[in-house]
C-alpha cells in the first residue's frame, strides 16, 4: 500500500483517516506500509509534518505491516538525521529520493550518498532520480548492489527498457516493486519483479487480491483479465483528469467513504462536477 496523506477542506491533515487507511491496507492484506515523497504529498508538508506522518504510520502499523519511511529530497546530512529519527519511531526502512538539481550529483556522489544513509537504516532506491541518465543509473544501481549491503529494495517509476534491465540486474539481490498499475508490474513480472503498489488495496481490495492469486498461481490470462477490465480503465480515466491523478485518487478515497477529497492548494481539489463524473466510473466498472 502506498500511503496517500489525507487532508480536511482547511488544509490540515486528517490524522484520523490516516490511521484509518493504514488499517484498511492491512486489513486488504499489504503487508507494507509505503510512503513516498509523491504519494504522500510532501511536497505539500513541512519537514516537521513529514515526520508526524511518519511517526503515525508506523506507530498505526507497528507488529502488523512493515514500515516504508520517505525523505524529502534532502542533503545527506539532512537525510541521515531524518534515517535515525524513522528508524527510531519504528519505521523499517527509507526509501531515499536525493537531490539533483541541474544534474548535480555523480555515480560516485549518488553511491556515497545511499552508502551513508544505509548506514544507519536499511534503504530502498527509487527510480525517477535517474530520469536524466539512465545509463548512469545502471552504473549506480551495479555498485550498490556490489558494495553497499544496506541498500535491500528499489521501486521503479521509469518502466520499459530501464526497468526491465534493472530488474535483470537486481533480482535476486534487492526486493523490486514497481509503481502503481498492474499493467507495469505485469511487465516486470517474468525479470524477476517482486511486487507492485496497489492503487485499489484500500477502496477495492477484491480487486488486488484477485490479481495477486493470479499471480501467484501463475494464470497469466485472469491476471490480464483484471487488468483489462479494471486497472486500464481506472488509470486511463484517472490519468486524463484536471489535476492529476492524485486528485482522483483523493476523490475516490471520499467516494468510499475513507477520507476527503481535499489537497492544499495550490494543488487542485475535485469539483462536484469532478466528482460525480468520477462515481459513475465506479458504476461502469461495478464497483460502486
Amino acid at each position: 500500500m502506498s500511503v496517500h496523506t489525507p487532508f480536511m477542506r482547511d488544509g490540515a491533515i486528517d490524522y484520523d483517516s490516516l490511521r484509518g487507511l493504514v488499517d484498511r491496507g492491512i486489513e486488504a492484506g499489504s503487508t507494507t506500509m509505503l510512503l513516498t515523497y509523491g504519494d504522500s504529498l510532501f511536497s505539500l508538508l513541512t519537514d516537521d509534518e513529514v515526520a508526524a506522518v511518519t511517526k503515525v504510520v508506523a506507530d498505526q502499523a507497528a507488529g502488523r505491516a512493515a514500515v516504508v519511511a520517505a525523505d524529502r529530497i534532502w542533503w545527506t546530512g539532512k537525510t541521515v538525521a531524518f534515517a535515525r529519527y524513522a528508524r527510531d519511531v519504528g519505521a523499517d526502512m527509507l526509501m531515499v529520493l536525493p537531490p539533483d538539481w541541474a544534474g548535480s550529483c555523480t555515480a560516485d556522489s549518488f553511491v556515497a550518498h545511499y552508502a551513508t544513509v544505509a548506514a544507519e537504516i536499511p534503504v530502498m532506491v527509487v527510480t525517477n532520480v535517474f530520469s536524466r541518465s539512465q545509463a548512469m543509473g545502471l552504473e549506480v544501481l551495479r555498485r550498490l548492489r556490489d558494495e553497499t549491503p544496506g541498500v535491500i529494495a528499489i521501486k521503479d517509476d521509469l518502466v520499459g527498457a530501464f526497468a526491465r534491465k534493472m530488474a535483470l540486474l537486481l533480482h535476486g539481490h534487492w526486493a523490486i516493486i514497481s509503481g502503481g498499475q498492474k499493467q507495469n508490474h505485469f511487465d516486470l513480472i517474468h525479470y524477476g519483479c517482486d511486487g507492485y503498489l496497489s492503487t485499489f488495496v484500500t477502496f477495492a481490495p477484491q480487486i488486488t487480491q484477485t490479481y495477486w492469486q493470479a499471480v501467484q498461481t501463475k494464470d497469466w490470462g485472469e491476471a490480464a483479465r483484471i487488468i483489462r477490465e479494471y486497472d486500464m480503465p481506472y488509470f486511463d480515466y484517472v490519468l486524463s483528469v484536471k489535476g492529476g491523478f492524485d486528485a482522483a485518487l483523493h476523490g475516490t478515497y471520499e467516494h468510499f467513504g475513507l477520507s476527503q477529497r481535499w489537497r492544499r492548494p495550490p494543488y487542485h481539489s475535485l469539483t462536484d462536477e469532478q466528482m460525480e463524473e468520477l462515481s459513475q466510473l465506479f458504476v461502469d466498472l461495478k464497483l460502486s
